[in-house]
């Protein structure tokens, strides 16, 4: 569905929706049987986009949405496309919004969770803003909200390839680079409510500012950054013929696409940026001394294996003691879902503490 015919203003009352068309999709003992799963709404609210989706105790995506932010809006009409987002994932699922238990959202920025305010999302341009009242009285049904991030990991941790692992990393690379731990089997969070946050790291205390941290020397926005920086120095590269010159708006695919069809340069600078990005996390298995290392996000996504191979020689080259040479560093399983099963999962869960 198109955003015109999801507008900001398109409220309605849940409760006594009887649009859904639920009477046509489902027999009444199949509806008595929905009632009585638990449901969730996982929310993952980025920059650009809203996904919803209907997730259950297992972790199953049962119907999705997907929306464009326009968080230039602001907060108030940013709440109301979530909303909106979640009953047109609700029609998906072929449930109604009174079949839903809790919601669970991932925002990008550290979060008080006991408060339920984001404390700072700069890509929304948001500071304490009471993203769980918001939405919770938008939905009229509990909210539990938590880092984009670290929803994402512990939807890997309990329902993807984390299983249940109970000391893990997620770095999650795209934009900038994100980070999640899971230790003792719990999602830490830290005083601040920042734990895991691996992109703000500094790798390069030497450098100009600007060019010091992971997120600045490895992240996709680093990435294009670079090449752009060497392709106006005369390196030839297959990218301005690729972007028909608009090399500062290359996304992950078209990054893919360079690397599969063996651009030196491209594969040069990303192999670079994952041994580098390796090295970081072999600094925090080492701390921490970790399970496992799970990998997501865009570009992750986009390169595939060829990228998750660096960074994993990378960080079993690096880390100690030797037994954590063994360590392993898998890609995410669950992909772009990670962060709707995550929030789900975890709105379930404090739920029904």
């Amino acid at each position: 569905m198109s955003d015109d015919n999801l507008g900001p203003n398109d409220q309605q009352d849940f409760d006594s929706d009887t649009d859904t068309g639920l009477d046509d999709l489902v027999s009444a003992d199949d509806s008595s049987i929905m009632n009585s799963r638990r449901l969730a709404m996982g929310i993952d609210l980025g920059g650009t986009n809203i996904q919803a989706g209907v997730i259950d105790e297992h972790g199953q995506v049962l119907g999705r949405a997907k929306v464009r932010t326009e968080a230039d809006r602001g907060f108030e009409k940013v709440m109301d496309r979530v909303a909106a987002a979640s009953r047109e994932a609700c029609e998906d699922a072929g449930v109604k919004m009174s079949m839903i238990h809790t919601a669970g959202i991932g925002v990008p920025g550290p979060i008080d969770p006991e408060k339920g305010v984001v404390v700072e999302a700069v890509n929304l341009r948001w500071n304490n803003a009471p993203v769980v009242i918001a939405l919770s009285d938008r939905l009229t049904v509990p909210v539990y909200a938590d880092n984009d991030v670290n929803v994402a990991v512990y939807g890997e941790w309990r329902a993807g390839i984390g299983n249940n692992r109970p000391n893990l990393l997620g770095v999650w690379v795209g934009t900038g680079v994100g980070g999640g731990l899971v230790i003792n089997s719990q999602l830490h969070r830290g005083a601040h409510y920042s734990a895991g946050e691996i992109g703000h790291m500094i790798i390069h205390p030497g450098a100009h500012l600007g060019s010091r941290s992971v997120e600045h020397n490895c992240s996709r926005t680093a990435i294009v950054h670079e090449l752009v920086k060497l392709i106006r120095a005369n390196h030839p590269s297959m990218l301005p013929s690729l972007t028909n010159g608009k090399m500062s708006k290359i996304k992950s695919k078209v990054l893919a696409l360079a690397y599969e069809q063996g651009d030196d340069l491209v594969r040069t600078v990303i192999d670079d940026s994952a041994d580098l990005l390796g090295m970081a996390i072999a600094n925090v298995v080492t701390l921490l001394s970790l399970d496992m290392v799970i990998l997501g996000g865009g570009l992750v996504e986009a390169i595939g294996k060829p990228y998750v191979d660096i960074v994993r020689d990378s960080v079993r080259r690096e880390a100690f003691p030797e037994s954590l040479r063994k360590i392993k560093v898998e890609a995410s399983t669950l992909g772009d879902d990670a962060g709707i099963v995550g929030a789900g999962i975890m709105a379930l869960e404090e739920h029904w503490k």
